[in-house]
């Protein structure tokens, strides 16, 4: 990889979630998986919303994941 490329996505992760861990110094933690996932999907939907310039149908095809879902995934992020 060049130095003028962004890491993949699991190496940013993988180092945020290391960074998580090291900061909390042995103190007990819970519920990682939907920490992670509430932290990635927000993002992730105003990212490709945008991508489909708005069009439901289109952004739920890309995710790959029926309308109505993302519908559901929208106003629980309060995204549209």
């Amino acid at each position: 990889m060049t130095k003028d490329r962004k890491p993949p996505l699991a190496a940013s992760v993988k180092q945020s979630l290391e960074r998580y861990f090291h900061d909390l110094n042995g103190e007990k933690t819970t519920g990682v998986y939907d920490m992670v996932i509430a932290e990635v999907e927000k993002p992730l939907l105003d990212i490709v919303m945008r991508h489909a310039k708005s069009n439901q149908c289109k952004a739920a095809e890309i995710l790959g994941i029926n309308r109505n879902t993302l519908r559901k995934k929208l106003k629980r992020h309060k995204l549209g």
